[in-house]
């Protein structure tokens, strides 16, 4: 495990964060993926050894049906959207398909949003929203983290 003294500073501009997240043990939740055919892109996933996890759920608040995939320890969840509008459709039809967002596990989702948001990290969502499998998420924005969606996920 790496030791935080001996990380470099953060970049010049960085919110400064104080207090410990409050991670969960294994703070990597899954990665999602964002595609057009949920059935096209499960075949590709399928021949790299992962497997459909549960049946496909769908996020009516987030406009997407969800279809996990798990290989392991690894969980890919696939991101298609239900219907013409929402954050799925539009991030197809501006970028296509690819990497959405990284997940990480919290404990305290509640908790996690306060001390991000009092360190001035711009957050998509101030408040939970439901998630995947009865889950609590929220999202921090990507200019937070380089271009990258994180979704902070609290698990029941």
């Amino acid at each position: 495990m790496t030791d935080p003294a001996s990380l470099p500073p953060a970049a010049p501009g960085a919110p400064g964060l104080t207090g410990a997240p409050e991670l969960a043990g294994a703070p990597l939740d899954h990665v999602a993926i964002a595609v057009a055919d949920l059935d096209a892109a499960t075949a590709a996933y399928a021949l790299l050894g992962l497997v459909r996890a549960e049946p496909d759920e769908v996020v009516a608040e987030q406009g997407v049906t969800v279809r996990a995939l798990r290989g392991g320890a690894v969980l890919l969840e696939l991101l298609a959207p239900a219907g013409d509008d929402g954050p799925v459709a539009r991030f197809l039809s501006k970028r296509g398909p690819g990497l959405h967002h990284v997940a990480l596990r919290v404990d305290d989702l509640s908790a996690e949003l306060e001390r991000l948001a009092a360190a001035g990290v711009p957050l998509i969502d101030r408040a939970p929203r439901p998630g995947r499998a009865g889950t609590r998420v929220a999202f921090v924005h990507p200019r937070f983290a380089g271009g990258v969606l994180i979704e902070l996920v609290e698990h029941p």
